[in-house]
């Protein structure tokens, strides 16, 4: 349980910010609020109960399961840590577990640090952990960071473990079970309850959050059920039978082999995303961005996906970052052949349909894969294992390990070449990964391969090689890639800095949201006047793509035309709507005064980042951002005075500290300056913007030699940052060392050819 993993919050914020929420409005647009509602739209919840009469069997298998014990009142039969006066020692605080008059209590650090007892109310999940809610003022409900182990004594566990183990948490830290990482009514609920709704008062701060069953019911899964009882009274003709949506994808499926290739076929081609859309609102790595999800709705009409990121996963698509399957599993060659969810699990138990490689051999002939011939371990060892190989495991909350579901062929030869993980070291550990890729080779014949095509790509656009953006466009473009991958190919193309005009506008007209809502979030990118090509997704059928429009359309929206205009205003209105749902959260905040400010609301922006100020004093981008927007004001005294406040609560905070440099440099307070933009560099030595600055100011303040040799540190660090090069070939040239200049400038040119300043600039030091 990462920091990085922990914080949906904060990829919530950057995403508001820089790629916005995804919301769905079906198509036509006439009927957006019917599709993906089939069936009743007026049903009510009923609970679980009310189902297990009619479906006994489906109930059986259901109870005792991790959807039926995701959240439980805390009692002598869901209680599973052990609270006999037993304490745990973590950063110096010892907690004790004990109970009183029937109850559990734990006795820990609070939130201004004091120890105190506090009840626990609910349990939170089951195996291989168990996490616990404490209550706190205003309805907040909190997940406790020290856990219980709870697999067998054998196995290491029943014992009670802290969540950040090489880390040290208190109080004042987000991490602390009572601050806003850890609280369960934005960050928990929605996935360990069956019809949450939040209810945040932003104006007392203050939850009422309630929930129709506290566990993941029937309901969850199928939708309200009150219109299906109603059926089953009439028995009318209703081909729906009065459920919001029919889990029927797999009814009268059959997997066949191709008399060919031998590989298993679907007899009919799955056409919808229905059952992985409803299992995606849990099994994501997402935010949850409006209230009111139906199972049968699309899953982005409420929720927004992360995609193939950097920080959640390797260059090759590998899970890095806890990640929940479902941007995986998009990833896989199962999933482009049409298996679903419930093909290989049951949904009722969550357990695999057969054991071991059987669950496989459903489709697979077991003599070609389940051989000694295919997989080259002998039988029944681990290496003989179907998921070993293609679905290696990564241990997430200490203690619980995931399986990867991009099913992907082990590439040992990719870890030599890109430095990502393979399942062969997973296993051999006493050798490199040099040595597996040789034994793939010694039995193919040659490297292995797979459906996964991007590795190269990504890794180059990771290391912002020349050449990068050429192959992003070229997988954008590829329609034979997962949407998943082509989306993620447009949005590392945006964090190059590129835009190809044709690339982009095959994005906005593709078939698949992600894809488009990726191509508005290149187009933020594009200078203003070049983003005509995006104002046909203020009325695309999906909501995130049209609010992700108007986010970026907001700076041009005076040179709409009227009806563009009002299609601009009517997704900015969405937009707007999705950021006060998320009130509670600081960014979210800073989200929304971004906005305003760029719609030149002046007043409307500082109350906003005045907002976020409140729910986290120590909320770097809200000093930084108000203090823009100041700045646009011509009120740079009131910036520094912002940001000097801000650094008595985030002395640490690198961007606090570079804002308040840049607002010195423009009250002519140069000591100061470069005092400040020092502190963020060396606070923040792996943000190559930070030293680029700093390193101009230097020049600038008459220290040509100092500027000069950082710059050089910085060019063999980022090699292939422009800004960088540029400065140092001018500064090098300046100076008289129009040798060392040149090699800069055709180092440059190498790595950046047809960029026109690149090319004066060489031409000037031949």
């Amino acid at each position: 349980m990462k920091r990085a993993r922990i914080a949906l919050g904060v990829a919530l914020a950057s995403l508001a910010v820089a790629t916005t929420y995804w919301l769905v409005r079906d198509a036509p647009r006439d009927e957006a609020r019917k599709a993906g509602r089939r069936g009743s739209t007026d049903a009510q919840y009923v609970g679980s109960e009310r189902c297990e009469s009619c479906h006994e069997a489906q109930a059986r298998a259901w109870h005792g399961s991790q959807h039926q014990r995701a959240m439980q009142v805390a009692s002598d039969e869901t209680v599973l840590g052990d609270f006999g006066e037993r304490s745990f020692t973590y950063g110096g605080v010892t907690s004790r577990f004990f109970r009183r008059d029937g109850k559990y209590y734990v006795h820990t650090d609070g939130p201004d640090g004091t120890l105190a007892d506090f009840e626990v109310r609910y349990t939170f999940g089951v195996y291989p952990l168990q996490q616990y809610l404490l209550e706190l003022p205003g309805g907040r409900l909190q997940a406790l960071s020290v856990a219980w182990d709870a697999r067998p004594a054998d196995a290491g566990g029943q014992r009670w473990f802290h969540l950040y183990p090489d880390e040290k948490i208190d109080h004042r830290d987000e991490l602390h079970w009572t601050r806003r990482q850890q609280n369960w009514n934005f960050m928990c609920a929605d996935c360990h309850s069956t019809n949450v709704e939040k209810r945040y008062d932003a104006t007392t701060d203050a939850y009422a959050t309630t929930w129709s069953e506290i566990s993941v019911g029937c309901e969850a899964c199928h939708g309200p059920g009150s219109a299906h009882l109603a059926w089953t009274e009439r028995r009318g003709d209703d081909p729906a039978r009065g459920l919001t949506v029919r889990l029927d994808e797999r009814n009268g499926v059959a997997w066949t082999l191709d008399p060919e290739t031998a590989q298993p076929r679907r007899s009919v081609a799955r056409t919808s995303q229905r059952e992985i859309d409803v299992c995606a609102r849990c099994h994501a790595r997402r935010s949850h961005v409006a209230e009111g999800y139906r199972a049968g709705a699309p899953f982005t009409d409420h929720y927004l996906p992360l995609l193939v990121e950097p920080s959640l996963y390797h260059a090759d698509g590998q899970q890095r970052d806890e990640v929940f399957v479902w941007g995986s599993w998009l990833q896989s060659r199962m999933h482009l052949a049409g298996v679903t969810c419930s093909d290989c699990h049951d949904p009722h138990t969550q357990q695999l349909r057969a054991p071991g490689n059987a669950v496989c051999t459903q489709c697979h002939v077991p003599a070609k894969y389940d051989a000694r011939s295919h997989h080259h371990h002998p039988e029944r060892s681990l290496g003989a294992q179907c998921v070993e190989c293609h679905m290696p495991r990564a241990t997430y909350m200490v203690i619980d390990p995931r399986r990867d579901h991009s099913m992907r062929v082990p590439r040992p030869d990719q870890s030599v070449a890109l430095g990502v993980p393979n399942a062969c070291s997973q296993c051999h550990r006493e050798s490199d990964a040099a040595w597996a890729a040789a034994q793939v080779r010694s039995w193919l014949g040659r490297d292995a391969r797979g459906v996964e095509t991007f590795a190269t790509a990504f890794d180059a656009a990771e290391q912002s090689a020349p050449g990068a953006a050429a192959d992003l466009a070229r997988i954008a473009s590829d329609i034979a890639q997962p949407a998943i991958v082509r989306a993620s190919a447009l949005r590392r193309l945006g964090g190059l800095g590129a835009y190809d005009a044709a690339t982009v506008q095959r994005a906005v007209a593709d078939a698949d949201a992600l894809v488009r809502l990726a191509a508005a979030g290149v187009g933020a990118g594009v200078p203003p006047g070049g983003r005509d090509a995006l104002v046909p997704l203020l009325d695309d059928p999906r909501r995130a793509v049209r609010v992700e429009a108007a986010r970026v359309l907001a700076e041009t929206r005076d040179a709409l035309p009227p009806e563009a205009l009002a299609a601009w205003q009517r997704a900015a209105d969405e937009y707007v709507a999705t950021l006060h749902y998320n009130a509670d959260r600081p960014e979210s905040n800073v989200a929304l005064g971004g906005f305003h400010a760029v719609l030149g609301q002046a007043a409307q922006a500082e109350a906003a980042f005045a907002a976020a100020l409140r729910l986290d004093p120590g909320f770097e981008p809200a000093y930084v951002n108000a203090a823009d927007v100041l700045r646009a004001q011509g009120r740079d005294a009131e910036a520094v005075a912002l940001l000097e406040r801000g650094l008595q609560h985030a002395p640490q905070g690198a961007s606090i500290h570079h804002a308040l440099g840049l607002a010195q440099v423009r009250l002519q307070q140069t000591a100061s300056a470069l005092g400040s933009l020092r502190r963020a560099r060396d606070l923040a030595p792996d943000v190559p913007r930070y030293t680029y600055v700093y390193a101009v100011a230097l020049h600038s303040t008459g220290r040509p030699g100092a500027a000069i040799e950082l710059l050089e540190q910085a060019v063999r660090r980022w090699p292939t940052d422009r800004a960088i090069g540029l400065a140092l070939a001018s500064y090098q040239a300046g100076a008289g060392r129009r040798e060392a200049a040149r090699r800069t400038a055709s180092t440059l040119l190498e790595r950046f050819p047809d960029d026109p300043e690149v090319e004066a600039l060489a031409a000037q030091l031949r």
